[in-house]
């Protein structure tokens, strides 16, 4: 616990043209990995767009890890089949936090990280300040397949105590 900057929240809102990998659409679900940790979404029923909306929060305590986040198709009788990965990271959105930034207008983009084949963005990212927050939205193009992207959003969460940023 001494060894921890913060917490990382990830929103995970949505997947978009994802690739079928069952007979006319699949099962999608997400897995987020860094480090040790590994967190999953629920699994949205036969749809290629699918609309997660869910909050996975990472602890960070090393910040030049990066994040990987792959795509599933859930198969009930088989393994699950891999629909895409993707892999970031967090090192531009916590540079942007440490510039402690105070009272901006909400809606301020504080910085912009550009696609690259090291960051697998598929659209300019903005890392911007909201309601008194640092929020960081991208557009994941997903690796190792044909089609299919996972648009995701990034938080951070201070903990008292920790070691900071």
């Amino acid at each position: 616990m001494e060894n921890l900057m913060g917490l990382l929240r990830l929103h995970v809102l949505k997947g978009v043209n994802l690739a079928i990998r069952d007979v006319r659409s699949s099962d999608p679900y997400v897995v987020v990995r860094m480090g040790k940790q590994k967190l999953k979404t629920r699994v949205v029923k036969q749809n290629v767009n699918p609309e997660w909306n869910e909050d996975l929060t990472l602890s960070v305590a090393d910040p030049s890890l990066p994040i990987n986040l792959s795509v599933y198709d859930r198969d009930t009788f088989s393994l699950d089949d891999k629909m895409g990965d993707a892999e970031f990271h967090i090192n531009p959105f916590l540079e942007a936090l440490r510039m402690r930034l105070q009272g901006l207008p909400s809606g301020t983009i504080i910085t912009k990280v550009q696609p690259s084949r090291d960051n697998c963005l598929s659209e300019e990212s903005h890392i911007v300040w909201i309601n008194g927050k640092v929020v960081q939205n991208m557009v994941l193009r997903l690796r190792n397949v044909e089609r299919g992207e996972v648009e995701i959003q990034l938080e951070w969460i201070h903990i008292p105590n920790s070691r900071g940023i």
